[in-house]
């Protein structure tokens, strides 16, 4: 499991395509808060949700298997006992990482991923981790536990 600094920002830099399996499309819902945000800098969002046709102006697919495209992250907004079949269905179709958002920790859904060559990340949101280590988290007064006197590179000035 990758909840490192370095690694979370490198998973966030590398990897820009992101499945997000159970995104709603009721705007207050967290994963719909979530993938907007993504969606928002720059990075290619594809809900995976049975109950939709569309979410957030893109085609929902009903599952990883259905997805056409090459997925890099899947992003799981699931209860804990529902992540272990779609840590298979990532593995199956060759995604490089399986991120459990917050209150998600299926360490046996994790194990299996990292056995498959996965980086794994559990109870973490993507959204506040790229806020927080890409974005201004840190100009709100939020301490984001982020320390460096360098100016980072990804920033405009």
């Amino acid at each position: 499991m990758h909840n490192d600094i370095p690694t979370l920002r490198r998973i966030l830099h590398e990897n820009r395509v992101i499945a997000v399996v159970g995104l709603s499309a009721n705007w207050y819902r967290p994963s719909f808060f979530a993938a907007k945000y993504m969606m928002e800098h720059g990075y290619t969002i594809i809900p995976v949700n049975p109950a939709y046709k569309e979410v957030l102006g893109q085609k929902c697919y009903a599952s990883l298997r259905d997805i056409p495209t090459k997925v890099d992250i899947v992003d799981c907004f699931r209860k804990t006992e529902d992540i272990l079949p779609i840590a298979e269905d990532a593995i199956a179709i060759g995604a490089k990482v399986l991120w459990q958002q917050l209150g998600v920790r299926n360490e046996a859904a994790a194990r299996k991923a990292e056995a498959a060559g996965l980086d794994t990340v559990m109870d973490r949101c993507v959204k506040i981790e790229h806020a927080r280590l890409f974005g201004g988290l840190n100009w709100a007064g939020v301490n984001t536990k982020v320390i460096s006197a360098k100016r980072p590179r990804w920033l405009p000035y």
